[in-house]
Protein backbone atom coordinates (compact mmCIF):
# COMPACT_ATOMS: atom_id res chain seq x y z
CA UNK A 1 0.00 0.00 0.00
CA UNK A 2 2.77 2.16 0.87
CA UNK A 3 4.60 2.00 -2.74
CA UNK A 4 1.19 2.15 -4.15
CA UNK A 5 1.23 5.89 -2.61
CA UNK A 6 3.67 8.50 -4.22
CA UNK A 7 4.95 11.31 -2.10
CA UNK A 8 4.39 12.58 0.88
CA UNK A 9 0.99 10.62 1.50
CA UNK A 10 3.51 7.44 0.93
CA UNK A 11 5.76 8.54 3.83
CA UNK A 12 3.30 9.16 6.09
CA UNK A 13 1.41 6.12 5.80
CA UNK A 14 5.11 4.45 5.98
CA UNK A 15 5.74 6.22 9.06
CA UNK A 16 2.15 5.12 10.35
CA UNK A 17 3.49 2.13 9.97
CA UNK A 18 6.73 1.86 11.47
CA UNK A 19 5.52 3.43 14.28
CA UNK A 20 2.71 0.60 15.03
CA UNK A 21 5.41 -1.77 13.96
CA UNK A 22 7.29 0.00 16.79
CA UNK A 23 4.46 -0.66 19.49
CA UNK A 24 3.97 -4.07 18.56
CA UNK A 25 4.62 -6.94 21.13
CA UNK A 26 5.09 -9.11 17.93
CA UNK A 27 9.62 -9.55 17.75
CA UNK A 28 8.93 -10.08 14.08
CA UNK A 29 7.38 -7.12 13.62
CA UNK A 30 9.65 -5.00 15.80
CA UNK A 31 12.78 -6.17 13.86
CA UNK A 32 11.16 -5.59 10.76
CA UNK A 33 10.52 -1.58 11.55
CA UNK A 34 14.03 -1.54 12.91
CA UNK A 35 15.47 -2.75 9.77
CA UNK A 36 13.08 -0.86 7.32
CA UNK A 37 13.56 2.59 9.35
CA UNK A 38 17.76 2.08 8.76
CA UNK A 39 16.76 2.01 5.07
CA UNK A 40 14.04 5.03 5.29
CA UNK A 41 15.99 7.61 3.73
CA UNK A 42 16.36 5.63 0.34
CA UNK A 43 12.53 4.14 0.22
CA UNK A 44 11.62 8.25 0.73
CA UNK A 45 13.81 8.99 -2.27
CA UNK A 46 12.08 5.85 -3.85
CA UNK A 47 8.42 7.39 -2.95
CA UNK A 48 9.44 11.09 -3.82
CA UNK A 49 10.53 10.52 -7.04
CA UNK A 50 9.16 7.40 -8.06
CA UNK A 51 12.45 5.49 -9.18
CA UNK A 52 12.73 1.74 -8.78
CA UNK A 53 15.30 -1.00 -9.88
CA UNK A 54 12.87 -3.21 -12.09
CA UNK A 55 14.95 -1.62 -15.45
CA UNK A 56 18.34 -2.67 -13.79
CA UNK A 57 16.33 -6.26 -12.68
CA UNK A 58 14.90 -6.65 -15.90
CA UNK A 59 18.78 -5.85 -18.08
CA UNK A 60 20.76 -8.56 -15.28
CA UNK A 61 17.48 -11.30 -16.42
CA UNK A 62 18.22 -10.21 -20.54
CA UNK A 63 21.78 -10.58 -19.43
CA UNK A 64 21.58 -13.95 -18.20
CA UNK A 65 19.63 -15.01 -20.97
CA UNK A 66 22.30 -13.82 -23.37
CA UNK A 67 25.36 -15.50 -21.45
CA UNK A 68 23.38 -18.75 -21.62
CA UNK A 69 23.30 -18.60 -25.41
CA UNK A 70 27.31 -17.93 -25.16
CA UNK A 71 28.10 -20.58 -23.47
CA UNK A 72 30.87 -22.19 -25.28
CA UNK A 73 32.02 -19.19 -26.41
CA UNK A 74 35.63 -19.39 -26.08
CA UNK A 75 36.01 -15.34 -24.83
CA UNK A 76 34.45 -12.89 -22.34
CA UNK A 77 34.78 -10.68 -25.14
CA UNK A 78 32.47 -12.75 -27.38
CA UNK A 79 29.82 -12.68 -24.85
CA UNK A 80 30.24 -9.60 -24.12
CA UNK A 81 29.65 -8.24 -28.20
CA UNK A 82 26.64 -10.58 -28.08
CA UNK A 83 25.23 -8.92 -24.77
CA UNK A 84 25.96 -5.49 -26.61
CA UNK A 85 24.48 -6.44 -30.15
CA UNK A 86 21.21 -8.07 -28.41
CA UNK A 87 20.75 -5.74 -25.79
CA UNK A 88 22.18 -2.29 -27.39
CA UNK A 89 19.78 -1.46 -29.46
CA UNK A 90 22.40 -1.27 -32.42
CA UNK A 91 21.46 -2.91 -36.14
CA UNK A 92 24.55 -2.73 -37.78
CA UNK A 93 24.01 -3.12 -42.14
CA UNK A 94 25.08 -6.81 -43.31
CA UNK A 95 28.29 -6.47 -44.80
CA UNK A 96 26.54 -7.87 -48.38
CA UNK A 97 23.78 -6.36 -50.73
CA UNK A 98 20.09 -8.00 -49.11
CA UNK A 99 17.93 -8.04 -52.18
CA UNK A 100 14.16 -9.26 -52.24
CA UNK A 101 14.80 -10.43 -48.32
CA UNK A 102 17.17 -12.98 -50.33
CA UNK A 103 20.89 -13.29 -48.87
CA UNK A 104 23.28 -12.53 -51.85
CA UNK A 105 26.89 -12.81 -50.17
CA UNK A 106 29.25 -11.38 -52.11
CA UNK A 107 31.14 -14.10 -54.51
Amino acid sequence: MVFQTKGRDGLALLDHWLAWAARSRLKAFVALGRRIRGQREGIAASLEHGLSNARTQALNTRIRLVSRLAFGFHSAKAMIGLAMLTLGGLCPDAPWPMTHGNVRRPT
